[in-house]
């Protein structure tokens, strides 16, 4: 087992980290920018070091900082959590090169599953439904409008190292063709410095919804059941659930099956989750695969009864799995708090927690970083905690959030807080009757005193 992980994350998930790294007996070495001197995550790790200024560019992105952190503090294994440099295959592969274990993906399984057309090939030949589209990136406009008229329209147009959203087009028709082919590419090649791009059918009245996996270094695998991840603004999940309402126990099965089948075929090692969209008829295709742990991870953790950082932590130490999969006991709901103005376009609310109140009780967990006084920097994403709560049932469990969402106090900023309120109050959200568009339609009402939320 390590003897030390240096966590290369900021915020909540860093302090997840050094939670699970402390009941397993592990020392810590948190990293940390100048704009993050005074969060949680230094203060409770055993060791702390500076590894730049405040942007990410010269901090959490910067390879050699990091590599030479784990060096002086004489660290084993690096954690990357999620975001920044955890799906970097130049970072796992440089981890490597320096005997430090880098707890996640190879940096070959990174690459080949982070290319998009690449994964796709590769779950093609695992066996896994995919979405009709493009053999491979697009060579030129022609091959787009051929590949077009012969999956028919509606299509998607994606930029092959695109993320967030960005380099995506919806197309209903071919005359829209053209215009969102230049405008996607454009923005691909601003973002990513790559404008290749390839095309997929568009999955009408699709749930995003995915499959915890985990992945040992014998080549076997399990899965821990599925997330419903749908209910998004921009790409960028809002809310999410396990077990989803749209789920069939037979459908479960098909999907865990599915994605332990691919990690197997790709003898893949650590926790990761295959991504599907699910159509109305319920049939699902291979979206794509996140070689990382998630943000709500927590959801999982509590219905299945399962620590998956510490599982992350036992498989890069060489722990086999039992190699049985886990089906959710309970019903859990994850909000995410984000530092925005829901009532002013989710406009970032950096800035000072004059006061801050955190609920509790039976089924309610809170993972954050923030406490009263602490400044919010600008410099990161706005998520600034997360909001869980578990039940017996899917309505206790949304009763349980509305009940700890009213004893969410932040003074200070503005929080999304009241946009989760509206949500749970919802009748289409309350029926689990949502989708990928579900946002597009959703009208936040105006409410007063809102202030201090």
């Amino acid at each position: 087992m390590f003897k030390k992980i240096l966590i290369a994350n900021r915020g909540e998930i860093a302090l997840r980290i050094i939670r699970t790294c402390k009941e397993m007996g592990i020392k810590t070495v948190a990293v940390y920018s100048t704009a993050d001197k005074e969060s949680l995550h230094v203060r409770f790790a055993d060791e702390a070091v500076c590894i730049g200024p405040a942007p990410s560019s010269e901090s959490y992105l910067k390879i050699p900082n990091i590599i030479s952190a784990a060096e002086i503090t004489n660290a084993d294994a690096i954690h990357p959590g999620y975001g920044f440099l955890s799906e970097n295959a130049a970072f796992s592969k440089i981890c490597q090169e320096h005997d430090i274990k880098f707890i996640g993906a190879s940096p070959d399984m990174i690459s080949r599953m982070g290319d998009k057309a690449s994964a796709k090939a590769t779950m093609k030949a695992a066996g896994v439904p995919c979405v009709p589209g493009s053999e491979g990136i697009l060579k030129d406009f022609e091959d787009c409008k051929k590949v077009a008229g012969e999956i028919g329209y509606p299509v998607m147009l994606k930029a092959t190292a695109g993320g967030g959203g960005k380099g995506m087009r919806a197309v209903k028709s071919e005359d829209k063709l053209e215009a969102a082919w230049e405008s996607a590419r454009q923005e691909a090649k601003a973002g990513f410095g790559n404008n290749d791009m390839y095309m997929e059918k568009l999955i009408e009245e699709p749930r995003h919804i995915e499959i915890q996996i985990v992945g040992d270094q014998t080549g076997k695998a399990c899965h821990l059941s599925e997330r419903d991840c749908s209910v998004q603004r921009r790409h960028q999940k809002l809310t999410e659930e396990t077990p989803s309402p749209f789920m069939t126990d037979e459908l479960r099965e098909k999907m865990g099956n599915a994605a332990v089948k691919a990690a197997e075929f790709i003898k893949y090692e650590g926790a990761g989750t295959i991504e599907f969209l699910v159509d109305k008829h319920r049939n699902f295709y291979f979206m794509e695969m996140n070689t990382r742990i998630q943000v709500e991870h927590p959801i999982t953790d509590e219905v299945v009864d399962h620590d998956l950082i510490r599982e992350q932590i036992l498989v890069a130490a060489g722990v086999p799995i039992s190699g049985k999969n886990y089906y959710p006991k309970l019903h859990s709901i994850e909000c995410r708090i984000n530092a925005e103005d829901p009532f002013h376009n989710f406009r970032p609310s950096p800035g000072k927690i004059e006061t801050l109140h955190l609920p509790g009780g039976h089924g309610v967990r809170v993972d954050t970083h923030v406490y009263s006084g602490y400044t919010i920097p600008p410099n990161y994403d706005s998520m600034i905690a997360k909001l869980i709560a578990t039940a017996q049932t899917r309505p206790e469990a949304i009763s349980k959030m509305k009940r700890a969402l009213s004893e969410f106090v932040i003074e200070g900023i503005k929080t999304t807080i009241p946009f989760h309120k509206q949500l749970m109050e919802h009748p289409d959200y309350v029926e689990g009757n949502y989708t990928t568009k579900f946002m597009e339609d959703f009208v936040l009402q105006e409410v007063e005193d809102e202030d201090d939320e």
